[in-house]
């Protein structure tokens, strides 16, 4: 039995990304002054795309666009990796404090690679019945 979605706040992918989005600007008002027009809004943006990427995806109602929205968070969200991986190299966070959202970003991926299957899956039977 399957449970109908009827709103992107109910998918557990927009969910875990909206947290992600979250601890982001919670970590980044921690890195130092010298970041502020270049990392820190960097990540920001990129953390708040996964969520809307994902949310603008889910209000296209086609599934090829939703699918190639979802794609472009996943895009967002190896971004927001990336800048996580050299704040911590760089020292600008504690890698305690980077471990939380990295893995976070790793559960938001495989949530999202789910969630592209489940539209391709949809998509393929609807255009198969």
């Amino acid at each position: 039995m399957s449970t109908e979605i009827h709103d992107f706040t109910e998918l557990t992918v927009w969910q875990v990304a909206n947290k992600i989005r979250k601890d982001v600007y919670k970590l980044t008002e921690k890195f130092p002054a010298s970041e502020k027009y270049n990392l820190i809004p960097q990540l920001r943006r990129a953390a708040t795309s996964i969520a809307a990427n994902i949310a603008e995806g889910f209000g296209r109602y086609h599934y090829q666009e939703n699918i190639q929205f979802c794609r472009q968070a996943r895009g967002s969200l190896e971004e927001v990796r990336d800048g996580m991986i050299f704040a911590n190299e760089m020292g600008f966070a504690p890698q305690k404090e980077c471990q939380m959202p990295l893995e976070k970003l790793i559960e938001c991926r495989q949530l999202l690679n789910g969630y592209i299957r489940s539209l391709n899956k949809s998509k393929s039977q609807t255009l198969n019945p």
